[in-house]
């Protein structure tokens, strides 16, 4: 005998909305109490035990909203409301960690005009609103039934909650989603630690760039500890009590793109932190690099749709790097999991709830396989967030937190009919038509008779056989779980009137009057079970595997390039041993330029120079005709930097560092590599007084940002004057943030100098100190440790900051822009500044109204270390031909002038030990001319860097066509899959982003 669906749907319903089962003790209770404990027992069922243990026939009991047992032999007991699941399976309910659910809503604080410096935040709390580490949650949390009902019915039975708002976004809530008061479905009152590099509603100016936000969260992580350890005793600071209290929770950071990951990683690393990374579904395009981090990630499988294009002119605008991950999304990941990341799934950033499960379908059907979709959705979220004990998997004493599908639950065409969450049921689609029809031995007080049951739902007939063997016609009343019967003793004699419920498909009972009026109780259990209609799914082969789904492993080709854009690269050039032959050879050192020379690169290294050379592994490249230089080096660039070039919201950011936010798939790197530059400082921004520090790095055109970093280089930071420091032409209402005019700016360097040398001698003392990131880099500066590059235009100025460096016992190391360097020189060159300038700009704004294209050759003359920069992506491919308007303007030496661009920038940078002239011993960053390097008609054939040819001429060729090829294939499948899925978005083509000094702003934030 079967249980009806609609007789067991209305049955659940009832239950689950009467059912007490853990209430809530403290509160007081009006009118009589519900002593159910929601006792079931699931019978017959596939129980997905985890992702690793499945039982066929098994029953699983649970009672108060937890899980007393499961197992193949276990007896079932009488009181026990039994639910026969033959042909279904069980499997625990998912668990999101990504989730705002229950959270209030985050509204943006309005903003008066002008800078706002510190935050407004009523109490002793700290001075940055982008931080909100005082927030728990726990206290915020509300129930949403709506929000709930959503999550169900895609399978959840738990999420980890926190609000979406700021850097420090505070601690998260695990709750249930059960239709319950907010004390019965809290699980666990502290989650996890929730970060990002996004400020969120803060009014607050700072930080208005990517690299700010790093720095707030390092300067954040100090102020804690000195705190913890003195701080205390000397302010009252809510915002640290809780820092220091969110530490021993898991930290889960948010970030936007892969790069961003490994910037967490890096301040992971500098405070011995092991971070949870909530990525952002293109992890797969540095999986090896990720998987060195050993750090769990949790994924989004929000999978792009296809481009439209039915005008085909629209596929001309987008980006390979869009076409390629549209394609390769899905494989995210299987890629992590076949790399041994731990992950975790959420259904945060899909476009559609109702697409979600159907795109997990799709990361198996990419090679993930379905133990371990599941794994990620149960245990492993479980595991993250110590919850494990509760949650994740179907074992005794956790909460009864299933799903009931009619298979495999990632199977294509398997549905989700009931989700259980702490024991109580909630119906997500219909069961499969049941029939009650089937014999029953019916025990009526003390005899036995026989009950007979016809018909289909809600029209049932009934006949009990008497002890002797009379029929009787029953008049029964099946109205929800509870059944009614009244039959009499023979013809006109009195009724037995009997009630109960139905507890199983096989088991009904309860209690009644016989004719003459005596109680009694009463039992029918069914003898025979006829077949039901569904029975090809009760065929379903079913085993004790670990499998949950078909574990579709695709053989797909991995399609990853290095970087993941265009002209990117299957691998990383390797180094290799190269002979470059008979070329003439600009050494830039006392040998000059050399006609037929040779020069053999090792390990990254030049190795010899000169004539008839010979290395019988080496890679042979003829230069006949060509001529091999050393790489040029750009002194002032702003290329490949993340969200913003300024932090500029204070006069002074020493603190941030244009190293927290290299991007090293800005496409300028290949570019640039084409115009022959191989080194680069990229620098901040002239927003502010004292700017951030610089980033030396070698253009290695698909590595990793820090892998472009060049090892133990010199420090560097970024000052400026003139008219974009006082804000002559920019800022909130341009009159508020200090200074306002050039004797300001001065007094700002007087200013940070002198608390910098207080800074130092509190930390000669021996006394507790707190690490101030800012006051350590301009202490930095004093110590020689740190050199400064200066933005700079009037003479007046340039004059002003050398005498201020001297005051303070050091040298600015170099002017930038320098356009009246020429009035000066001679007090530049006595004070051993050096120049690095534009070769003949001007005319652009007031302040250069003075500048001539002879400055650098008059700077030069007078002894000045003398080079040009771009300060621009587009001059830097063409460096070479700035360095010859030197010849034109003003007759410097073609030697002297090539040097502008090559060796003066590296001795600026305190890098000509290594690189600036082809010698014996110095990085093997060469550049193979196909002429003169200082003609407009000469081209870069091929550009070393560390003995690695990261740009070749006839190789950017079959990039080009490769891509081109590629292009076409991705479009090709898209239009396929667009008119098949008949789901597109509009074409649109990725802007591109030159910085330049002035740019204010944070594109990504």
């Amino acid at each position: 005998m079967k249980f009806t669906p609609a007789l067991l749907m209305a049955f659940l319903l009832l239950v689950g909305v009467a059912a007490p089962l853990y209430a809530q003790k403290t509160f007081p209770y009006n009118g009589v109490k519900d002593h159910r404990e929601g006792f079931y027992a699931f019978t017959n069922a596939t129980v997905v035990i985890s992702p690793d243990l499945t039982l066929d026939g098994a029953t699983l009991l649970i009672r108060n909203g937890k899980i007393l047992g499961v197992g193949k032999d276990l007896a079932v007991p009488n009181d026990a409301v039994t639910i026969d699941l033959q042909g279904k399976y069980i499997t625990p309910s998912f668990v999101d960690l990504y989730t705002d659910y229950g959270m209030p809503e985050t509204k943006r604080a309005a903003r008066s005009p002008g800078p706002q410096m510190l935050s407004d935040k009523p109490g002793a709390y700290g001075w940055n609103e982008a931080l909100h580490p005082e927030f728990q949650a726990v206290e915020a949390f509300s129930a949403d039934e709506k929000q709930a009902s959503t999550w169900r019915k895609k399978g959840f039975g738990a999420v980890l909650s926190h609000r979406m708002d700021g850097i420090s976004r505070g601690s998260s809530v695990l709750v249930s989603l059960a239709e319950r008061p907010e004390h019965q479905v809290i699980l666990q009152g502290n989650g996890a630690h929730h970060l990002s590099f996004r400020k969120g509603s803060s009014s607050q100016d700072y930080p208005s760039s990517l690299m700010g936000c790093i720095a707030l969260l390092r300067q954040t992580w100090y102020d804690a500890r000195w705190y913890a350890e003195i701080g205390q005793e000397e302010e009252k600071n809510l915002s640290l009590e809780a820092w220091n209290a969110l530490q021993t929770l898991p930290h889960v950071f948010e970030v936007g793109n892969k790069l961003e990951l490994f910037r967490a990683a890096r301040i992971g690393r500098e405070f011995g932190l092991q971070f949870i990374f909530k990525g952002s579904g293109d992890e797969y395009q540095r999986v090896d690099a990720i998987a060195a981090l050993k750090s769990p990630v949790i994924l989004p499988v929000n999978f792009p749709k296809p481009f439209d294009l039915s005008d085909p002119y629209d596929s001309e605008i987008l980006d390979l790097s869009d076409l390629k991950h549209w394609e390769l999304a899905p494989s995210n990941a299987a890629r992590l999991h076949n790399a041994g990341i731990t992950i975790a799934l959420t259904m945060n950033g899909s476009e559609k709830a109702k697409d979600w499960l159907e795109n997990v379908r799709n990361a198996i059907d990419a090679g993930l396989p379905a133990s371990e979709a599941l794994r990620a959705l149960t245990i492993t979220p479980a595991t993250l967030v110590g919850a494990d004990g509760m949650l994740g998997t179907i074992e005794k004493g956790k909460w009864a937190n299933f799903l009931v599908s009619s298979g495999p639950v990632f199977d294509k065409g398997t549905k989700i009919y009931h989700n259980w969450v702490q024991g109580i049921p909630y119906i997500i689609s219909d069961l499969p038509d049941e029939s009650l029809e089937g014999s029953y031995r019916f025990v009526v007080g003390p005899d036995t008779m026989q009950l007979q049951v016809k018909g289909a739902p809600g029209s049932y007939s009934m006949t009990v056989m008497m002890k002797d063997s009379s029929m009787e016609k029953v008049k029964a009343s099946v109205e929800r779980f509870s059944v009614s019967l009244a039959f009499p003793t023979g013809e006109g004699g009195d009724p037995y009137l009997l009630s109960g419920v139905i507890r199983s498909p096989s088991r009904w009972n309860g209690g009644g009057t016989d004719p003459e009026g005596n109680w009694l109780t009463w039992s029918a259990e069914s003898v025979q079970i006829e077949a039901p209609d569904n029975a090809n799914e009760q065929d379903r082969d079913s085993t004790d595997s670990a499998s949950v789904g078909p574990d579709a492993s695709v053989d797909r080709d991995p399609g990853v390039m290095y970087p993941f854009t265009a002209f990117g690269r299957e691998a990383i050039p390797e180094q290799t041993t190269v002979l470059f032959s008979n070329a003439t050879v600009w050494t830039n050192e006392g040998e000059g330029i050399l006609k037929n020379a040779d020069v053999l690169v090792r390990d990254g290294k030049i190795a010899a120079v000169g004539k008839d050379l010979s290395a019988p592994d080496a890679v042979v490249v003829d230069g006949t005709g060509k001529h091999l230089t050393c790489g040029i080096i750009d002194e002032h660039s702003h290329i490949a930097v993340s969200r913003g070039i300024n932090e500029g919201t204070q006069a002074s950011s020493a603190e941030v560092r244009i190293g927290d936010a290299v991007d090293s798939e800005d496409v300028e790197i290949y570019r640039q590599l084409a115009g022959g530059v191989t080194a680069a400082q990229l620098l901040h921004g002239s927003a502010n007084p004292i700017g951030g520090q610089s980033a030396l790095v070698k253009l290695r055109w698909g590595m990793l940002p820090e892998d472009m970093l060049i090892d133990n280089a010199p420090g560097f930071i970024k000052f400026a004057l003139g008219e974009n420091v006082k804000q002559s032409n920019w800022g909130d209402n341009q009159t508020s943030r200090y200074p306002q005019t050039r004797m300001g700016v001065e007094q700002v360097f007087e200013e940070y100098f002198t608390r910098a040398k207080e800074y130092g001698l509190l930390m000669a003392s021996g006394k507790p100190y707190r690490t101030d990131l800012e006051l350590e880099a301009l202490l930095e500066i004093l110590r020689g440790e740190r050199f400064i590059t200066c933005h700079s235009y009037q003479q007046g100025e340039i004059n002003m900051l050398m005498k201020v460096a001297e005051r303070h016992g050091f040298r600015v190391n170099t002017f930038t822009h320098i356009l009246e360097g020429y009035k000066v020189a001679d007090i530049m060159a006595a004070h051993g500044v050096a120049g690095s300038s534009f070769s003949d700009w001007w005319a652009y704004k007031y302040e250069v109204i003075d500048a001539i294209p002879y400055n650098g050759a008059l700077m030069h003359q007078q002894g000045v270390l003398t080079g040009f920069n771009s300060d621009d992506a587009e001059m830097a491919r063409r460096l070479n031909q700035e360095a010859a308007k030197a010849v034109k303007y003003g007759g410097v030496p073609e030697e002297e002038a090539w040097k502008f661009v090559t060796l003066n920038p590296a001795k600026m940078l305190h890098l000509d030990d290594r690189m600036g002239s082809i010698r014996v011993g110095k990085d093997a960053d060469l550049v193979l001319w196909s002429g003169h390097p200082l003609s407009v008609y000469s081209r870069a054939e091929q550009t070393w860097v560390d003995g690695r040819r990261f740009f070749d001429l006839e190789e950017d060729q079959l990039l080009k066509e490769s891509t081109t090829k590629e292009r076409n294939r991705i479009i090709r499948a898209m239009l396929k899959s667009g008119q098949k899925s008949g789901g597109t978005r509009p074409a649109a083509a990725k802007a591109e982003k030159h910085y330049h000094c002035d740019d204010v702003h944070d594109e990504g934030k």
